[in-house]
């Protein structure tokens, strides 16, 4: 039959207990054995005491002496009716001592308790008194174990010549008697000992039951496996916020996607704070006050809805967070806040979006491109070649498609043709009329089309949505590109200009805060874009990652011209010959948000 194995909680507790017993134990052995001590050292010191007044009486002394110097020894008879038995007897009855014996020079007992015994030589050895020393002993005699004392008789007028001893003993067995009146208090107190350690060790038992929530040692040292292997094999953020506010748990990946540096030697580190704490110096400080975005931290208020969702720009890039309640057994633990990169997902949509936008374009343009076809095929089959020269020349000036952009043979980048047509067919669409600006002069080609996708296409969409929003009835939006050459890549500038109404008195600097919007928010908590007030901030932390920024060159005012934007972008241009033309939407450049996000 195996063995039923105890909890840890409950091995403690007996081992506790055992303990608390052993303890009180030897407390009230070593208490006993002390009190014992002291009551016999008290009897010594009682038995010297009346040792000496006995061998300092007068007569006694002069009658010691006198049997001394006669030859021989008086019959028992004569010493038990003499004066010496009769005054230690009487000291002896008045004390309470045990026996109370003189004896002469030679150690011959001259008075004690039994008669028989008188003229007899003593038990125990009489020198040290009989040399002159006062001594204290603990023995066993003719009339059992006793504490006494024994002390010289000298001759009267004489301090020097011994001429008997007095031995006073007190019985052992009435300092037991006396340790026995003594030993309530001492089982009183060892009693209360063990009822005071006992009931520390159910506490303790609770509390350890408590603070480990029932689990066993075996069992906790596994959770603390798991949870490294899962927290620190997951790619999704993971942050642990206490009950009382503390951050408990802060994972490599919740690290690297709010973009904080790499935790190394610190006192949260994994080497100085162990599993529990592994990958993070910021474990063990307070939520409140943790340098992380003020959007997390309003997850956790106790305002929040669990598992509201929110999207947050960090690092560069778009994250979605959520937070849930952490309960045990009804027992709150506090929040646990979940982090999901959807920066690669929102690429990707980037680039389906901005591949479907110029579909869109070209299915439009499809019905006009084949009637300048078939108005070419009609000039050379009547022969009017001059004509379909001139008809030709009219289309290249504005490309093989007749998109909606005014000035559109400033821009000889292919790319910037495409993709700045296909915007202007929607702004076409919602009334807006984009046109190049008189200053573009871009001598290069893009590099980095991602880059420049997302910059530029949320720049001409918060300016549609401005002139779309402004009061002005005409409605456009005005682009200026240039390029500059530079060592490492050309930097594009890039100037977006509208007709609406301006800031409206918003800080320019505001704009580009996370989460400011002027747009209505989407009804359902994140609408399928991602969720207003992303744009321009993510933007302008893609344009400061490459060295550049974008910034507002006018705010504007009611009723136009509206707010002017600028965006500096350096190495995202360069020679004909760069791979990155061949293929503009397969660039392997780390994820940035979408260009649709957040407009403001």
């Amino acid at each position: 039959m195996p063995r039923l194995a105890l909890r840890f909680s409950t091995q403690t507790l007996l081992l506790q207990l055992g303990v608390v017993l052993l303890v009180v134990l030897l407390s009230g052995t070593v208490h006993a054995w002390l009190v014992y001590g002291r009551i016999g050292t008290e009897a010594e010191n009682q038995a010297l005491t009346l040792a000496r007044t006995v061998a300092s009486d007068p007569v006694l002394r002069s009658q010691v002496e006198a049997i001394s110097i006669e030859p021989g020894t008086p019959p028992a008879t004569v010493l038990a009716a003499g004066p010496i038995q009769a005054a230690a007897e009487a000291a002896r009855s008045r004390t309470g001592a045990l026996f109370v014996v003189v004896t002469d020079e030679t150690g011959l007992r001259l008075a004690h308790p039994e008669r028989v015994r008188l003229g007899e030589r003593v038990s125990t050895d009489p020198s040290d008194a009989l040399s002159g020393k006062e001594v204290t002993t603990r023995n066993t005699g003719t009339l059992g174990p006793s504490a006494g004392a024994k002390v010289p008789v000298f001759a009267p007028g004489s301090a020097a010549t011994v001429v008997g001893e007095v031995s006073v003993g007190y019985s052992m067995e009435s300092l037991g008697q006396s340790l026995a009146e003594d030993i309530f208090p001492i089982a009183l107190t060892a009693a209360g000992s063990l009822v005071a350690g006992v009931l520390a060790s159910f506490l303790l038992r609770r509390r350890l039951q408590r603070l480990t929530l029932g689990l066993e040692p075996e069992e906790i040292s596994t959770l603390v496996h798991d949870q490294v292997a899962v927290l620190q094999g997951v790619d999704d953020g993971v942050i642990g916020i206490s009950a009382d506010g503390r951050i408990t748990v802060f994972n490599a990946a919740a690290r690297r996607l709010l973009g904080m540096p790499e935790a190394s030697g610190t006192p949260g580190s994994p080497a100085a704070a162990g599993p529990a704490r592994s990958g993070t110096d910021l474990a063990g400080t307070d939520w409140e006050r943790a340098a992380v975005p003020a959007q997390l931290k309003a997850l956790t208020q106790p305002s929040a809805h669990d598992a509201e969702a929110v999207e947050i720009v960090a690092g560069g890039r778009v994250l979605v967070a959520n937070a849930r309640k952490a309960l045990h057994r009804k027992e709150d633990l506090g929040w646990v806040v979940m982090l999901r990169d959807r920066t690669e997902l929102q690429q990707l949509t980037r680039q389906l979006d901005a591949v479907g936008t110029m579909s869109a374009a070209l299915r439009a343009q499809r019905h006009e491109f084949a009637n300048q076809l078939h108005t070419i095929a009609g000039f050379m089959s009547i022969g009017q070649h001059g004509q379909a020269k001139d008809y030709l020349a009219r289309i290249s000036a504005t490309g093989p498609l007749k998109f909606p952009v005014q000035q559109a043979e400033l821009l000889q980048d292919p790319y910037l043709q495409a993709f700045v047509g296909a915007k202007s067919v929607e702004a076409h669409e919602r009334g807006v009329a984009l046109r190049i600006g008189p200053e573009t002069l871009v001598r290069e080609h893009v590099t980095e089309p991602q880059d420049v996708t997302t910059v530029l296409g949320n720049l001409i969409d918060n300016a549609v949505n401005a002139a779309v929003a402004g009061s002005s009835t005409q409605r456009w939006v005005e682009l200026e590109l240039l390029d500059e050459a530079g060592p490492d890549g050309g930097t594009l500038h890039i100037v977006a200009a509208d007709s609406g109404d301006g800031l409206g008195g918003v800080e320019p600097e505001r704009v580009f805060v996370e989460g400011f919007t002027t747009a209505e928010p989407a009804e359902g908590g994140i609408d399928r874009a991602g969720g207003q007030g992303l744009g321009l901030a993510l933007v302008r932390q893609l344009a400061r990652r490459r060295g550049g920024d974008v910034r507002v060159l006018d705010p504007g005012s009611t009723g136009g011209p509206g707010a002017v934007f600028m965006a500096t972008m350096p190495g995202v241009t360069g020679t004909p010959d760069d791979a990155a033309l061949a293929e503009p939407f397969s660039q392997a450049e780390p994820p940035a948000a979408d260009r649709n996000e957040g407009h403001q």
